[in-house]
Order: structure tokens, then sequence, then C-alpha cells
């Protein structure tokens, strides 16, 4: 399945996820619409514990996306507004951004939850 992920920042949720989807077999990529200039720190140690590398990921435009061009756009929560961008799930996660570990852990627990709730 191809799944776009979308957030704000593109720097922590949306990250995370894209490299949890990629380690379930899926094509996946992310995006913001607001991209951040690098991947949090915290996000890329929290997927370390769990053996996934996403440090060479790094933030990009939704605008350099098309959503015909994937199975599922999913938007990470914060009411993210595309506007040329349909939204095909909200995942309605809060964004852990500048909170401790502990909420990115959480965050990255919350997500996996998520694949096993709504992706075939």
């Amino acid at each position: 399945m191809k799944l776009l992920f979308v957030c704000v920042g593109n720097s922590c949720r949306s990250q995370m996820a894209e490299g949890i989807a990629r380690s379930l077999g899926h094509e996946a990529a992310s995006a913001g619409t607001h991209p951040a200039t690098a991947v949090s720190h915290n996000a890329v140690v929290v997927c370390q514990e769990i053996g996934l590398n996403i440090s060479n990921q790094r933030p990009k435009s939704v605008d350099n996306f098309s959503a015909e061009d994937w199975d599922k756009v999913i938007s990470m929560g914060c009411g993210v507004s595309c506007p040329s961008m349909k939204i095909d799930e909200d995942w309605d996660l809060e964004d852990p951004v500048g909170q401790s570990i502990e909420v990115f852990r959480q965050t990255r627990d919350a997500i996996i939850a998520r694949f096993a709730r709504f992706l075939p």
C-alpha cells in the first residue's frame, strides 16, 4: 500500500509513521504544511529503540505531493488542512514537538497501534 502521512512540521509524528510504515512493507512518504528544517532528534531516538533508522529522512512540503499518487493520505492530527490535498483519515495525534522523550515514545506507540486498527 502507498501511504502519505501529513502534519504541520513533518519533523515528528509523520516522520515516525513513514519509518514504521516502511518497516511494515508499505511504500510511504511524509510531508508537512510548514516543514521544519530537520527531523526531531527525539523522533530518531525513539525509532532507534524499536530498531528503525529514520535519521536519513528529511522534512518535505505537501506542495511536492499529489494525493492521487497515494492509496491513502493520513493526517497525523492538529487539524491539518491541505487545501490541495484530500485527506482519507485523521489519526488525531497530539504533536510531541518540544516535549519529553516519554511523550515521543507514547506517540510512537500510538502510531503503531493505529496501523493495527486502521490499515489492512
